[in-house]
């Protein structure tokens, strides 16, 4: 009987070595070099296993085709290859119902071992949460966003002079997110309106003689990064229909907020150079 594999890796040596291995240990390889190439192969093809680099391009974005895999095709089995065994992401992928990870060196044996072990004892009936919108996504994670958002802002000399306190800088980061949330939960098209009156405008308010476009910027480019962060370490849960218009509301909430704190800014800096004249 022959056994349909897909592997997915973006290192052609690491592509080229495996599947010959695997080819003479009696599987039937398919490779893939990217995440859009490996969703192709799933949606074209029928496979009894996946094996996929954890990082392919992006850390963490294997969990992209294992999601696919999970929900095209659920008897299959499903295998993370990574080159860090303790990586958070690695085991939250175990979590989340993928069968195994092997790590990098791989030992061929033992590699077809639990190939052969997971094939001879097939899973029952998977049963899977609903998948999760962005904006869930992000409600439930606002604890990680903020441990995040703190490491990066203390690691920025611009941002960790700014004289604000933790519970300030908290204060700031939930109310850009309760934008980002609302943003993400609109999904009519309708267009985004800049925000009134919150407590970010009254904390930047108070320190704006501190601030310049540049750090402005820059503190909503990492709360961009963070975002997409922690969205790719929840990508199992993530209904892939949706992440991409999801997404593209979150920045576009951001764009708004940033835009609205550009011009205050600005406004402000044009009557302060109006008081000195």
């Amino acid at each position: 009987m022959t056994r349909r594999l897909l592997f997915v890796d973006d290192e052609p040596a690491i592509r080229i070595t495996l599947k010959t291995i695997l080819v003479n240990h009696g599987f039937e390889v398919t490779t893939a070099a990217t995440v859009a190439e490996g969703l192709q192969k799933i949606t074209s093809q029928k496979f009894d296993v996946l094996i996929s680099d954890l990082n392919i391009g992006n850390p963490g974005d294997g969990l992209t085709v294992v999601s696919a895999m999970r929900r095209t095709q659920p008897e299959a089995v499903t295998m993370i290859l990574t080159g860090y065994p303790a990586f958070e992401t690695a085991l939250e992928a175990i979590r989340q119902q993928v069968d195994d990870y092997i790590v990098k060196p791989a030992n061929i044996l033992s590699l077809v071992s639990a190939i052969e072990s997971r094939l001879s004892s097939p899973p029952g009936p998977r049963q899977f949460p609903p998948p999760k919108r962005v904006a869930m996504v992000l409600q439930e994670n606002i604890a990680r966003i903020e441990e995040l958002w703190l490491n990066e802002v203390a690691a920025k000399r611009g941002l960790a002079q700014l004289p604000l306190s933790r519970e300030q800088r908290i204060e700031y980061l939930h109310s850009i997110l309760g934008d980002v949330i609302r943003a993400a939960q609109t999904y009519s098209g309708e267009e985004l309106s800049a925000p009134g009156e919150t407590s970010s405008s009254r904390i930047f308010r108070r320190n704006i003689e501190r601030y310049t476009p540049g750090i402005m910027l820059a503190e909503f480019c990492v709360l961009r990064r963070v975002i997409a962060q922690v969205v790719q370490e929840n990508l199992l849960a993530v209904n892939l229909s949706y992440v991409v218009p999801d997404l593209a509301r979150v920045n576009e909430s951001l764009d708004v907020q940033a835009e609205a704190a550009l011009a205050e800014l600005s406004q402000r800096l044009g009557d302060d150079t109006a008081l000195i004249r």
